[in-house]
């Protein structure tokens, strides 16, 4: 199995639909800590959907248009880092995150972002990056200006959560503005 190393006692790894329990675990512990950015965590309330969320990963990764991979610290998985979208024609592609309480404040979300991006940008071509998040996700917003993304703009009011509408923040690096960290 594919595993890469994020620091001590830390990796990141393909997260499958056989490790529905797990990952259900992982959000039920995220699920408040995640709700308001991720619309996905909603979903994944149960074994059933939990493996279905998986699977929906499982069918991107085949078609080659979107991964999911864990990060796992300690032998417990407590965040994860994706590929949301995936369009090698285009050559352009979507990097999403999250983490529960126990994965921040490590590092660990940042250097899988970077492992994606190289791996978008110099194993697969890719020619943009983008990231999606809310103006009132700090953490998030801190992330993407520190792997180098630029603020591409906000769309106002562009969806529903809990009740009201919120805005989105797109953010995008482009393949030769990448400097990987040596």
């Amino acid at each position: 199995m594919l595993t890469l190393p994020l620091a001590d006692n830390a990796e990141l790894r393909p997260l499958e639909p056989w490790q529905a329990t797990e990952f259900l675990a992982h959000i039920d512990r995220a699920r408040a800590h995640t709700d308001p950015w991720i619309g996905w965590a909603g979903y994944s309330t149960d074994l059933d959907s939990a493996r279905a969320t998986l699977q929906r990963y499982a069918d991107r990764q085949a078609a080659d248009t979107g991964r999911i991979f864990g990060i796992w610290a300690d032998d417990t998985l407590v965040g994860g880092v994706m590929f949301p979208q995936f369009d090698v024609a285009a050559g352009n592609c979507e990097i999403g995150v999250w983490t529960e309480a126990a994965g921040e404040g490590r590092g660990l979300v940042a250097a899988a972002v970077r492992i994606l991006i190289d791996y978008a940008f110099n194993t697969r071509g890719m020619h943009r990056i983008e990231w999606y998040t809310s103006p009132n996700n700090l953490r998030s917003r801190a992330l993407a200006q520190r792997v180098g993304m630029k603020l591409d703009g906000t769309m106002r009011e562009h969806y529903p959560h809990n009740g009201s509408r919120l805005d989105k923040e797109v953010w995008s690096i482009l393949a030769h503005e990448w400097k990987p960290a040596s």
